[in-house]
């Protein structure tokens, strides 16, 4: 199962693979309720062979919903956020490595966020990561004080971490254009669409810096 680790809010701040309770009352109850739903997991159920699959709350919706699109894309995200992470230029590199164990922890918030369309459920949730857009900001800014000078269109590619990088910038904005359609339809909280489209920035500088790591070109737009 997924180990969760729940603290009251106020308590320490957050550390990579930590997702903390929206309910400080509440926060041993919300740990017992999360662990239920992971010792009872099932990884086949059956339930879904006619093209259907379950909300948290137990509504019943079609497979190609707006809102399964939506948490599906962003744990698509998270898929290639992991095999990014994977590599060793961000493995071997402490800082790097932590930011990713944190954008995939707050990945799985969202979707857990996207997946929930019963206010009711909602009060079980982790809470969205607040403050996070500034912190990226802070983390571009930081990266592009020693980056060179961003004069051109940049073209994906020249190392295979930097694609990876790449790839996670335009799944990210997959993931907010779905996030887009389903507030269309049905109310989304905006510091989720807020946190994808800085997050797909984040990759976009975070692939740059990665080049300058390991002394790779940017391979520039040159049209015609």
């Amino acid at each position: 199962g997924r180990a969760v680790v729940v603290h009251e809010r106020g308590g320490a701040p957050a550390a990579p693979g930590q997702i903390y309770s929206a309910n400080t009352a509440g926060a041993v109850g919300v740990v017992v309720w999360l662990s239920q739903i992971v010792r009872n997991m099932r990884i086949y159920t059956r339930t879904g062979d006619d093209g259907s699959t379950s909300l948290f709350g137990g509504r019943r919706v079609p497979k190609d919903d707006l809102r399964i699109e939506a948490y599906g894309t962003v744990d698509e995200l998270n898929a290639f956020l992991g095999a990014l992470a994977d590599h060793p230029e961000i493995a071997g590199h402490p800082a790097d490595a932590a930011l990713a164990a944190t954008l995939s922890s707050d990945l799985f918030t969202l979707g857990s966020h996207l997946a929930t369309a019963d206010p009711a459920m909602r009060v079980h949730l982790p809470p969205l990561p607040a403050g996070r857009v500034a912190e990226f900001e802070a983390q571009m800014d930081r990266w592009t004080a020693d980056l060179p000078e961003l004069r051109n269109f940049i073209l994906p590619g020249g190392h295979p971490v930097v694609s990876a990088a790449h790839i996670c910038r335009v799944l990210s904005r997959r993931a907010e254009r779905r996030v887009i359609s389903l507030h269309r339809e049905d109310p989304v909280d905006p510091a989720i669409s807020a946190y994808l489209n800085r997050l797909s920035d984040l990759f976009f500088v975070w692939s740059r810096a990665l080049g300058t790591r390991t002394g790779t070109a940017e391979r520039v737009w040159q049209p015609g």
